[in-house]
């Protein structure tokens, strides 16, 4: 019987697009939209240690400005670095909102400080979750073992209570080596009917 139920953030509580990102750079770079996904693609291991807390904020914008010849500003990197990048899924807020009188809520999110930070501001709705295992602050990212252990603990239950919601097979898969139970979500899809394959029941 599942007891706790740990989410994912981007793309399942909000919606995610790095897009919108890679458009608010391009007027501070000679390059095209294109060209800046791929410098992002070509260097994750900088995003990674971001969202492991490895690299400070500043280390990362500078780092970034080099690899993109930005002319931009910290203030102004940032304010392109998140804002629009997320988008609320009211219908996901609503169903863990009828969740979390019957279960151990948990947000699980490869996440830096500084999306974090803007998550927090612009969307305090969703700050329902009983405990937030974030990848910053574990120094660990899905599908590394650390961060699901720090989730089983959060959730206070056995693994095989304890039923993780990612839109990433992979991340899946991790939590699953772990001994959750593990439910893969595509933003478009009806979450309810899934969780109702588990068992899960809902405040009405």
């Amino acid at each position: 019987m599942i007891e706790a139920v740990v989410s994912d953030l981007g793309n399942v509580l909000l919606r995610f697009d790095n897009s919108v990102f890679y458009r608010a750079l391009k007027p501070y770079t000679g390059r095209s939209v294109e060209e800046i996904r791929a410098v992002t693609h070509e260097n994750l291991d900088l995003l990674m240690l971001f969202e492991r807390g490895a690299v400070t904020p500043i280390d990362f914008f500078r780092n970034v400005k080099d690899l993109l010849s930005l002319t931009a500003g910290y203030e102004e990197f940032y304010k392109a670095y998140c804002e629009g990048v997320f988008t609320l899924v009211p219908e996901v807020r609503d169903l863990y909102r009828r969740l979390k009188p019957r279960y151990r809520m948990v947000l699980l999110s490869n996440v830096d400080i500084i999306r974090w930070t803007h998550v927090k501001s612009t969307f305090p709705d969703i700050l329902l979750f009983d405990e937030f295992v974030l990848s910053f602050d574990i120094g660990a990212t899905k599908p590394q073992p650390e961060i699901y252990l720090e989730a089983i603990r959060a959730g206070g239950v056995r693994p095989d209570q304890t039923l993780f919601i990612d839109d990433m097979q992979a991340n899946i898969e991790g939590a699953e080596r772990m001994g959750m139970k593990g439910l893969w979500h595509h933003p478009d899809a009806d979450l309810a009917a899934k969780l109702g394959n588990f068992g899960i029941l809902f405040r009405s």
